[in-house]
């Protein structure tokens, strides 16, 4: 069941609802049309997500808290790529050089629309030619989809009337146990390798082995064992904000396990993508207080030869589904 509510005006004069998705064991799940995001999921009790009250928590956001977010999520380095031979100087929204999450206008400040389907919460947003940077009149499409087996099911799609850049993932923010930090909470990464990133957090093309390395999540052990270790990439990142390599580009797959200090809630993903973000809050205002699984193709792919490329043809139709599903 799904049922629309207002949820308030931004400061530009924007009006913003909220569509609350229940099921039938009585778990909900709310997503509002500014940022396409979900700002509550309240499963047995416990609202497992980070969010805000109202409108002026989230234009204040700048952690992209519960949002859909592109055209392209995360960095591209130099805030630069080229396509068809031609070079495109995007948005330098991270510290001034990079490009991140699409810019200055991304997809997490659009009011996106919204239609109640008999596939779960439909929602579209387009962005013209030349937004941020970008080549294309592009239209991006999410379905939020909560099953009865406590499943949140996100499926996305996008086209443009020319070849682009797309990569699109939710940023929400998982603290399984309510509230407190999450370095108690215990993380699972089905992943061999991962990209390796500078200060900057740009990969520059190496693709390391976790093997003997506090990367290496794939038995599950508690967020903050090894968190703070000396080691560079944690030392960049002041923890875990890095890209794992769960598999195959298309092939649904089980990508990550995490479970709750106290409340006995257990999270499962499973994605098509390649790429799997875990951000471990670490630069949040109450730091470390949830934790970012999110679904990608690997960061400035675009800009390195020997990853999938994040590219989207004219005419054609890119896709991926992600799940999110909460258990007992």
């Amino acid at each position: 069941m799904i049922t629309k509510k207002f949820f308030g005006t931004t400061s530009d004069g924007r009006n913003v609802d909220s569509y609350e998705l229940k099921n039938s064991s009585g778990t909900v799940a709310t997503i509002i049309t500014y940022g396409a995001r979900l700002t509550s999921w309240i499963f047995n009790g416990v609202n497992v997500v980070l969010g805000y009250d109202n409108i002026e928590g989230y234009e204040k956001d700048a952690a992209y808290k519960g949002a859909i977010v592109g055209r392209c999520a995360n960095r591209i380095g130099g805030a630069q790529f080229e396509l068809n031979g031609k070079t495109y100087a995007i948005d330098k929204n991270d510290g001034g050089k990079n490009h991140l999450h699409g810019g200055f206008n991304g997809f997490e400040r659009k009011i996106w629309t919204a239609e109640i389907t008999a596939d779960g919460l439909k929602m579209s947003v387009e962005s013209p030619d030349g937004e941020g940077g970008y080549p294309g009149n592009f239209k991006a499409t999410v379905i939020y989809n909560l099953t009865d087996d406590n499943a949140l099911e996100i499926s996305y799609a996008a086209t443009s009337d020319a070849d682009t850049l797309c990569n699109l993932t939710n940023h929400t923010y998982f603290n399984l146990d309510g509230g407190g930090n999450i370095l108690r909470q215990k993380i699972q990464i089905f992943a061999d390798s991962y990209t390796w990133a500078n200060a900057e957090s740009v990969p520059d093309g190496r693709i390391l082995p976790v093997d003997n390395t506090p990367m290496d999540l794939r038995n599950l052990q508690e967020i903050g064992a090894h968190i703070d270790d000396d080691f560079d990439e944690l030392n960049f990142g002041r923890g875990y904000d890095h890209n794992f390599c769960v598999g195959k580009l298309g092939e649904m797959k089980k990508a990550a396990h995490a479970e709750a200090a106290e409340s006995k809630i257990s999270l499962d993903v499973f994605t098509t993508q390649c790429g799997l973000q875990f951000y471990a809050g670490n630069w949040l205002d109450n730091k470390r207080s949830g934790f970012a699984l999110e679904s990608q193709f690997y960061p400035n792919a675009i800009n390195l030869p020997n990853f999938d490329k994040p590219i989207l043809k004219a005419g054609e139709t890119q896709t991926s589904k992600t799940i999110f599903k909460l258990t007992i």
